[in-house]
């Protein structure tokens, strides 16, 4: 495995960087280059605070320790969290919001675990991955075959005790949750979760979680529409 990323000390300004780009569109005007070169810098520098919030993710001091949390695998076997870590030392969990009182998961969950699904078998290269979600396993494996997913592992917890202790219900409400957890010999820990909700949402925006990990909204801030207040992923667009 090739060691992490890290920016060099010293950086070359990122405006001195985005003056000496040498792209050009043809008929772009003086006007749009200007503001084009403008809107680079700033790129390069999120592009750098991306990085710098890697490294200081990585820097995290040790987490809490994991209880021996049990799950319900593809063949009915119930198994640990250690088991689902597989050959890794790294596990990215994503516990989406299909719970059993729902008809259908989260159109939201489901946009975020399709953009999983493909490159599943790239990522697992580095790292184990997982969907937990509260329905019967069935129910998930069947909306999986739905959505022609191939790649991906589905499990359900046994019991609520790790319902309970990720807090995946808050005030009667299922929430989605990003957590990634390392192995510690013969213990699992926590090293980190996205955290967010209505206290760390921006005016004007929905909570959602920092960072947010959705393809999708990276894709729509690329357009001059971006964002829309009322529009939302839906499970089917055939009416």
């Amino acid at each position: 495995m090739s060691d992490p990323v890290t920016l060099p000390s010293e950086l070359q300004p990122a405006r001195e960087m985005a003056q000496a780009n040498k792209t050009s569109w043809l008929g772009e005007s003086a006007e749009y280059r200007q503001a084009r070169n403008a809107l680079l810098a700033d790129e390069i520098e999120l592009r750098r605070q991306i990085q710098r919030v890697a490294e200081q993710r990585r820097a995290l001091p040790p987490g809490p320790v994991a209880k021996d949390y049990r799950f319900l695998d593809d063949q009915g076997a119930e198994v640990s969290l250690l088991d689902l870590f597989g050959k890794h030392g790294t596990l990215f969990t994503y516990l989406w919001m299909y719970g059993p009182e729902r008809k259908r998961p989260c159109p939201m969950c489901t946009s975020f675990v399709g953009s999983l699904d493909i490159p599943a078998p790239d990522i697992e290269q580095r790292l184990s991955l997982a969907i937990i979600g509260r329905s019967p396993l069935a129910r998930q494996l069947a909306f999986a075959r739905e959505r022609g997913w191939r790649n991906l592992r589905f499990y359900q917890p046994v019991g609520d005790e790790f319902e309970r202790d990720i807090q995946w219900i808050v005030d009667g409400e299922e929430w989605a949750r990003v957590l990634v957890w390392t192995r510690d010999g013969d213990t699992a820990r926590l090293f980190w979760a996205a955290e967010g909700g209505p206290e760390t949402a921006d005016p004007g925006f929905d909570p959602h979680l920092a960072p947010d990990p959705t393809p999708l909204w990276n894709v729509i801030d690329w357009t001059p529409e971006g964002r829309s207040k009322d529009w939302y992923p839906k499970l089917d667009y055939s009416n």
